[in-house]
């Protein structure tokens, strides 16, 4: 059990990735996520006036705030980002202390590999990030399915890498399969307003924004518990 100064050591380290992670991941984003995601409201907006002029009737609903494009865009999207890499950071250090801690940047590349394939890669096999306007199930279930879908491959993995029995081994196995074996919730009917070039490429850069952020992030835990001592001997 980390005692008192370990946990201090775990924080500042986490709170330091975090921030220069989620930078990152808002600067990537900037670059080619963002660009696609405001191409694809321009043609649901297109869509929402077609339906104005053809007469088709809706009950008003007062729209949720949202910052507006440019730099308001950009700092709320940064806040959210490096709020989420600094818990992201947390729970990568506390997984990789069960382990002994991140010795170095290079075992820290692996640890974010690993976050990558539980938080990213796994969930979106199932359910591919979305642009607005693009059909989709019920949000409930798909809320569902990705957390039932980062468990049980977070366990799978970690019985694969460190399970000591064929048997642990294989039940990691089976776990790893299990939410398509399930299946992810999909709508009866499928599609989107944006073409489908536009969704690919946002496919496209929102898995490389990610995985560029996760191993950035593994790397800072590895250089920071180093620096911090976190590293159990």
């Amino acid at each position: 059990m980390p005692n008192l100064s370990t946990l201090k050591a775990l924080i500042i380290s986490s709170l330091w990735a975090g921030l220069w992670a989620g930078l990152l991941l808002t600067a990537l984003q900037s670059y080619q996520v963002i660009p696609s995601l405001l191409q694809a409201e321009v043609y649901e907006q297109a869509a929402e006036h077609q339906q104005h002029v053809t007469g088709t009737k809706h009950q008003h609903e007062t729209d949720a705030w949202q910052p507006d494009n440019g730099a308001e865009r950009t700092l709320f999207t940064a806040l959210a980002n490096v709020s989420l890499a600094v818990g992201f950071a947390l729970l990568l250090g506390a997984a990789s202390n069960l382990r002994g801690g991140i010795g170095s940047w290079r075992q820290g590349l692996f640890w974010g590999l690993a976050g990558y394939s539980i938080f990213f890669v796994a969930p979106a096999l199932g359910l591919p990030p979305e642009l607005p306007g693009t059909s989709a199930a019920d949000l409930e279930a798909r809320q569902l399915w990705w957390l039932m879908t980062v468990f049980d491959t977070a366990l799978g993995l970690w019985l694969l890498v460190f399970a000591k029995t064929k048997l642990n081994q294989l039940f990691g196995a089976v776990l790893l399969l299990s939410p398509y074996v399930i299946g992810a919730p999909h709508p009866e009917i499928q599609g989107g307003l944006a073409p489908a070039e536009l969704a690919n490429t946002f496919i496209m850069a929102t898995a490389i924004a990610n995985a560029l952020f996760w191993l950035v992030l593994g790397a800072l835990m590895g250089l920071m518990s180093h620096q911090n001592k976190i590293v159990k001997s």
